[in-house]
């Protein structure tokens, strides 16, 4: 079927690139193509979805499923039905990449003032700004461990901001704030959404929202779903660009993380929350 593929594409594009993208050999392809004709008519049009499909795929660095694929592909004036899609990548034993959910929480033991949870799990947002959520997650390198704080505005799904540092220290968070507070212009008003952890309701991370005019929000004490946007977002992380990938060094670790979200999570991925528009697209199309 990829050769097939091959063959009806060989004016566009060149054999050796078809080759390496669809992972056959061109020795492969010429011996095929000398063989007797024989191949249905349903074969040939098989072969023509296989092809584009499974280059999307790999394109898309294994992580879009049907849905996803079947609106890029689209995009390309490659119009395609989803359950077609589907059917495709199961041909061709394509599977997006999945995993289990991590969950690690922050400590929230201790004697601090705590926020009332503004937020009630109420995910939705009419305008940026109005509502940004934050966690931090933990990512396992050969050299040890390293911390990735993150802030999310609920309108678009975008990463606002974000740090990564070999501690959890207040330090870290506030780093985190303050990108998303010069990305966005210096804001007032936004409800800062995060969990009971120690660096939340630290005297740096609570004086920095008062300074800003911010508001503190928290969610109850072991209630995930108070915070799920942020979770579901740690989740694809690891999914999509860690999850069975050996990452040795720090440095390595921050430029993983630098590329999903700047490169890929904030301009080219798909959210279902912004219609299957990226947070970025999402912005441009609906922001005056």
């Amino acid at each position: 079927m990829k050769y097939a593929f091959m063959h009806e594409h060989s004016q566009q594009f060149r054999v050796r690139s078809m080759a390496r993208v669809l992972g056959v050999s061109r020795s492969g392809f010429y011996d095929w193509r000398a063989r007797p004709a024989g191949s249905s008519a349903s074969e040939r049009r098989r072969a023509a979805i296989d092809g584009p499909v499974h280059a999307e795929f790999f394109r898309k660095k294994q992580r879009y499923g049907g849905p996803r694929l079947t609106r890029e592909l689209a995009q390309q004036g490659i119009v395609l039905n989803e359950k077609t899609v589907q059917a495709s990548l199961a041909r061709q034993q394509l599977c997006a990449l999945a995993g289990r959910k991590f969950k690690v929480t922050t400590n929230s033991n201790h004697n601090l003032p705590v926020a009332p949870n503004r937020l009630e799990q109420d995910f939705s947002a009419q305008a940026p700004n109005e509502k940004w959520v934050g966690d931090i997650t933990y990512l396992w390198t050969s050299e040890g461990w390293l911390y990735l704080a993150m802030f999310l505005d609920l309108y678009s799904r975008a990463v606002v901001g974000w740090s990564m540092a070999s501690h959890m220290r207040a330090e870290l968070v506030c780093d985190a704030l303050r990108m998303a507070l010069w990305r966005r212009q210096m804001p007032e008003g936004v409800i800062v959404h995060t969990d009971q952890g120690v660096q939340y309701c630290s005297n740096d991370f609570q004086q920095l929202l008062r300074d800003h005019k911010l508001l503190s929000s928290m969610s109850a004490r072991g209630n995930c779903f108070d915070n799920a946007a942020a979770e579901s977002f740690f989740h694809s992380l690891k999914v999509e660009a860690i999850h069975g990938e050996r990452i040795a060094t720090r440095i390595r670790m921050r430029e993983t993380v630098f590329e999903y979200i700047e490169i890929d999570y904030n301009r080219t991925r798909q959210h279902s929350a912004n219609g299957y528009l990226s947070p970025e697209a999402f912005e441009a199309k609906n922001v005056a």
